[in-house]
């Protein structure tokens, strides 16, 4: 299978079909795809080892009986096709009944399909379509599973293209640098309260993966990671990642992990966790039943705000996280930032910002990011701030030229040896205490970028990136602007 070529395959045959209306929801459309098709390739494997296999999946909609071409003239094709998928397929799958003993490996399917839709209208097409998936790649098979990763990663990398609803996808060399800082450790959980198509997870579970030598040691692998995502379509990329990285019960869950009174976290065991990994969802707004689920001081029309307050009250003793934030959040003074800004430095021990170049996300934003680092058990005694400059020969990172794993090679030395640096009369690396960082009204906006004159970037890279400088201006226009009305009493 050449890694990448299936895609485009089935992008193409995909491009004929009037009723799908681009990249996005392409993508959408096979993802559903390549998901029954690992399920079921999954489930001839359970039947295998577990005696009392029951599949949650009646027999007529499992893959393998209704999507393979046997070559005898009796696959479903054409109209026939299209009323099974539509009329037969979707409503069983979407319905399927959930019992207290049903595992969340069984859940995930009716989960996955509750808001999932197929989106092509030839019957012709669909087949073509199918029979291309069971053609190029046999999940049955370890290294075609595993080779399956990188077709993976073409299908993440084509939906941050896509660029939907302002959704921004973390690059896998952030992922695995954060995951790595966190020393992760087997038996240990790790979680991920906005998840998306689980990058932070399975980076954590290459981690976790080394560290395997028994069997005793493979289960606590399974129950390592713990998600939660809001969206439908990076919920069902996160299921099917799980079941590629060998997590057979994913405990992944499609909901809003903020729809819960996070006082309830408080004196319970259940739903805290050793390490928190995430990059919490920015500029958009919660509504104010939500924000009711957060003490008054920590309300905020801010999401990643309220993300940040969920992390605190869900950490165990001793936690840690690695948390991606904007700069908005370093010097805002609103009310709500300022809040976990002490709590940071009074409930937990802040002691690492990295500062990211702000082309990390680009093109599809222009929004500059930090890394927090911060453990719960003590209070900060003071915190290191790090900014990470681009590597030699890079302006920026760009789709074609993205950050890699590499580029964080002088931050680990740094880490390892920390010391104040200074380049140019300005501050690369410096300590400030906790009391320094209070008596600078709380402003983490320390160790920045000099101005840097504007490269000129290709028209179609510059366009995106002013995009997505307009988007983001809005959202925080937006944001101000609800929030002035919500103190009037009026709407927006």
């Amino acid at each position: 299978m050449a890694v990448g070529a299936l895609v485009k395959k089935v992008q193409n045959i995909m491009r004929e079909d009037a009723g799908v209306n681009g990249n996005a929801q392409r993508i959408e459309q096979m993802v559903w795809m390549f998901f029954l098709k690992i399920y079921d390739a999954k489930e001839e494997e359970w039947e295998l080892v577990q005696d009392d296999y029951q599949s949650i999946i009646p027999d007529e909609f499992k893959w393998r009986n209704w999507a393979v071409d046997h070559n005898d003239g009796k696959a479903l094709t054409g109209a026939d096709l299209l009323s099974f998928v539509n009329n037969e397929l979707f409503p069983t799958l979407s319905s399927l009944t959930i019992t207290k003993s049903t595992t969340q490996g069984q859940a995930i399917v009716r989960y996955a399909f509750e808001s999932a839709h197929n989106y092509m209208q030839d019957g012709i097409l669909l087949r073509r379509v199918i029979n291309a998936i069971n053609d190029e790649v046999d999940f049955t098979e370890y290294k075609e599973v595993h080779a399956f990763g990188e077709v993976y990663e073409t299908i993440l990398k084509d939906l941050q293209s896509a660029g939907q609803s302002g959704e921004f996808y973390t690059p896998r060399a952030v992922t695995d640098f954060m995951a790595q800082r966190l020393d992760l450790k087997l038996g240990e959980s790790i979680a991920d309260f906005a998840c998306g198509t689980g990058g932070f997870l399975t980076s954590a579970l290459k981690i976790l993966d080394k560290q395997v030598e028994t069997p005793e040691d493979r289960e606590l692998y399974q129950r390592s990671v713990f998600g939660q995502e809001k969206k439908q379509l990076p919920y069902l990329l996160c299921a099917t990642n799980m079941f590629l990285h060998d997590i057979d019960d994913p405990r992944v869950y499609h909901t809003n992990s903020l729809d819960k009174d996070i006082r309830d976290y408080k004196d319970q065991k259940d739903g805290l966790y050793d390490a928190v990994l995430m990059n919490p969802p920015y500029g958009g707004s919660e509504q104010d039943v939500i924000k009711a689920n957060f003490p008054i001081a920590l309300r905020s029309s801010e999401t990643a705000d309220l993300f940040m307050a969920l992390i605190m009250y869900r950490l165990k003793p001793n936690g840690r996280a690695a948390v991606i934030l904007p700069d908005g959040f370093l010097f805002g003074s609103d009310g709500a930032k300022l809040e976990l800004k002490r709590k940071l430095l009074d409930d937990l021990n802040l002691h690492t910002i990295v500062r990211m170049p702000g082309s990390v996300f680009a093109p599809y934003t222009s929004i500059t990011t930090n890394i927090l680092f911060f453990e719960n058990g003590k209070k900060t005694e003071g915190t290191w701030f790090y900014r990470m400059d681009m590597p030699e020969g890079y302006k920026h990172f760009s789709k074609t030229k993205p950050i890699q794993l590499k580029h964080f090679d002088k931050v680990v030395e740094w880490w390892d040896d920390r010391k104040e640096i200074e380049v140019d009369g300005s501050p690369k690396a410096k300590y400030f205490t906790a009391q320094e960082l209070k008596d600078l009204q709380l402003n983490f906006d320390q160790c920045g970028f000099p101005h840097e004159e504007e490269e000129i970037l290709p028209p179609d890279e510059l366009i995106k990136q002013y995009k997505a400088k307009r988007e983001t201006l809005d959202r925080e226009i937006d944001a101000k602007l609800k929030q002035i009305c919500d103190i009037l009493g009026i709407e927006a």
